[in-house]
């Protein structure tokens, strides 16, 4: 054998020299092989790990950032530093919201540095003086944690090698799946996939399949899909249904002992016309003094779903039940949501109920919590009670028109307090058997809708007040909502003024509610009213379930919980059980568990709302499928700077008149008027305008409906 020849020792003073003199001239992202192609080195060896050694130390000394496979020259000045949840826009750029910042700090492409959307990011930000917009930017310094949530797309083997071409438009890129993360998938199946790494290794993110969904089209495959996209399940482990069988049915004597009796008192149900968990009731008599007695019974969950249990453990962890456009995902087997826990009329059932002494003029005389029995001896739906109420004659047609106007001053004294009111139509699919939709329409609330929703807001108001307002406040879940940011309500009073609209400066936030509550009643049935409760619902903060009681400023109650749907929403369990152990003289149980778990419930509650919208908006863009080239009166609903949304009139669905369609002239994007206006001819698209347009595409994949201008 022949010597060894002697090794090279490396010069590292000299590579980082070289390495900070060649960093500071970039001006853009560069690779790792870049810098190292720069530099001369081998693909192996030590000078290799010298490169690395000085990369790293330039990160620590926050010189570089590295994220995505790239590495960046630190940028700006930064005037704050924040921890937040990273939504990535359509266009590449993607926004963090931060407390204290009246508005989402944006992050352009450049800056997201490999973060993606969902990820918990860290970032610096600063005011940017330089654009005329003067927005706050801010840059990504670290991906404290990757999104838990998977990506929706098909899977395409090409040789050796396999990606998931993602569907959603929040993910800018296709993910690279290695063959021992396929479990078992096939080529051009939709299936799940979770990013794993992406470093400076790697020019795309790398990720493994978490769920195989289906044969991409089919029905089924795309609600699995988007339920698979929010990480909400659309299963029960086959474990918890043998649990769930195993209950048993009958109610026995112990199971009533001690419980207050109400079947022989008027009790009924008033529910969707599609719905089979019935988990409310109200009964009613009229008292011997002339006052009314009204009860509000809620099925006893718990007394079924016992800690410890497997069905406890999988309704803890889904938190809430999910209304797709064709389905519900409950959040109990349906063994329980619709037949034990289910208030079926002819039926003893077992319950816990908030019930009070009226008088006429729908005022409180006393209270009373616990658990009770019921028999319901109607169920009417919606439209049934409401047509009862409308004729004043038939079924319970005299309870009803009593129960209706102690609703009533329930509700005027609410607005009276500082109550927002919000009554914008529900937006609904209907569908055939195979989900098929057959028709857009908005749901308009009735008086039967305002009935139940009061007496509902009447029991969680008072459970929460019997708890929390006394000397000695104990732990409890409350559901609450933060006053209004006064720089948000600024920025919302700018916007209006751009349909003549304007609220008076107010000081209190009871008074913001009432300028509200006019602006709204005024442009209501307007072109712009849409847009307006939009902006409007955007400037208040977002209700959430907490330890902390801080009151619902939407609702103008100093408390307020979440007491009347255990079936659906776990929050409802625990206040039940919270309750039952404090009427029992219980001790306060201790607070941080609990408000751990109520963040993790707002969080699952908005990821099921978010796939309940992304539902609604596949099924309205599966509706139009057949109507491309068909033209729509509509009203202008958004304008970016990218282009304006428009609603069609007829069935209020959403699609985009993209900027660049608009051929006529070269229209730019007036972010302080929400205009888009033309260079050369001064043609002006504003919120609320009428166009007629042309249905261009209607994409499926992306939930999108591209239009055109009709000529």
């Amino acid at each position: 054998m022949g010597k060894k020849k002697n090794k090279t020792p490396v010069d590292t003073a000299l590579i980082e020299t070289t390495i900070r003199r060649w960093v500071k001239e970039q001006q853009k992202p560069f690779a790792f092989r870049q810098i190292t192609h720069e530099l001369s080195v081998s693909r192996k060896g030590a000078s290799r790990e010298a490169v690395f050694a000085v990369l790293k130390q330039l990160i620590a000394e926050k010189v570089l950032v590295e994220q995505g496979g790239r590495f960046h020259l630190r940028t700006g000045s930064s005037h704050g530093e924040a921890t937040g949840k990273l939504i990535v826009a359509g266009q590449g750029y993607g926004f963090v919201a931060v407390e204290g910042e009246p508005e989402d700090i944006f992050i352009s492409q450049r800056a997201l540095r490999g973060a993606l959307h969902g990820d918990t990011v860290r970032i610096s930000y600063s005011k940017n003086t330089a654009r005329k917009q003067r927005r706050t930017e801010g840059e990504v310094e670290e991906i404290i944690e990757r999104s838990r949530r998977p990506y929706i797309g098909v899977l395409q083997r090409i040789q050796q090698r396999a990606y998931v071409i993602t569907e959603h438009r929040n993910m800018p890129y296709d993910i690279k799946v290695p063959a021992q993360e396929l479990y078992g998938a096939e080529n051009g199946q939709k299936v799940a996939a979770l990013v794993i790494d992406w470093d400076a290794r790697n020019r795309e993110p790398v990720g493994r399949i978490v769920d195989i969904l289906g044969t991409p089209g089919e029905n089924d495959t795309e609600m699995h899909a988007i339920l698979a996209e929010f990480g909400l399940p659309y299963r029960f482990p086959e474990e918890v249904e043998r649990e769930a069988e195993n209950i048993p049915a009958e109610i026995s004597a112990q199971d009533v002992a001690g419980r207050r009796d109400f079947r022989g008192i008027t009790t009924f149900t008033i529910d969707p016309a599609d719905a089979k968990d019935f988990d409310d009731a109200l009964s009613f008599q009229q008292l011997k003094n002339g006052n009314y007695e009204v009860g509000i019974h809620i099925a006893d969950v718990t007394h079924y779903v016992r800690p410890g249990m497997l069905i406890e453990k999988e309704a803890a962890a889904r938190t809430t039940s999910v209304y797709l456009v064709d389905r519900t995902v409950s959040m109990l087997p349906e063994r329980l949501s619709n037949n034990l826990c289910s208030l079926r009329p002819n039926e003893d059932k077992l319950c816990f109920s908030a019930v009070f002494e009226m008088d006429g003029k729908g005022h409180v005389k006393n209270k009373w919590f616990g658990r009770t029995v019921i028999r319901s001896i109607h169920r009417f739906d919606y439209d049934q009670a409401q047509a009862v109420m409308d004729a004043g004659k038939g079924m319970l047609a005299e309870e009803l028109g009593v129960l209706y106007k102690l609703s009533q001053r329930l509700r005027t004294a609410r607005f009276e307090h500082g109550a927002v009111l919000f009554e914008h139509p529900e937006p609904k699919v209907e569908v055939d058997e195979n989900g098929r939709p057959l028709r857009v329409y908005f749901k308009e609330p009735k008086d039967s809708n305002f009935l139940i929703e009061e007496f509902m807001l009447l029991a969680n108001r008072s459970v929460a007040e019997a708890i929390g307002h006394t000397a000695q406040p104990k732990t409890f879940v409350y559901r609450v909502h933060e006053e209004p940011n006064p720089e948000k309500l600024q920025i919302f009073h700018d916007f209006i003024k751009n349909f003549g609209y304007s609220m008076n400066p107010t000081k209190t936030p009871l008074e913001a509610a009432r300028e509200l509550n006019r602006l709204l009643e005024k442009a209501k049935k307007t072109p712009e009213s849409n847009v307006i409760e939009k902006m409007a619902l955007r400037s208040l903060a977002r209700a959430h379930y907490t330890t902390g009681n801080i009151g619902h400023y939407g609702l103008a109650f100093d408390y307020y919980t979440h007491f009347t749907s255990p079936i659906r929403r776990y929050p409802d369990m625990m206040v039940h059980r919270l309750l039952a152990h404090y009427l029992s003289d219980g001790a306060s149980a201790a607070k941080a568990p609990y408000e751990e778990y109520c963040k993790y419930c707002s969080t699952r509650e908005q990821a099921a709302a978010d796939a309940e919208r992304a539902s609604i908006k596949y099924k309205m863009v599966e509706f139009m499928l057949d109507r491309e080239g068909a033209e729509f009166d509509g009203t202008v609903s958004g304008i970016t700077e990218w282009g304006m949304y428009v609603e069609i009139n007829e069935n209020h669905i959403e699609g985009m008149v993209s900027i660049r369609s608009l051929r006529d002239d070269y229209y730019t994007f007036d972010e302080k008027h929400y205009l888009l206006v033309g260079r050369h001819h001064g043609r002006k698209y504003k919120l609320g305008d009428a166009v007629r347009i042309k249905v261009k595409r209607a994409n499926l994949e992306q939930k999108q409906l591209d239009f055109v201008l009709a000529k």
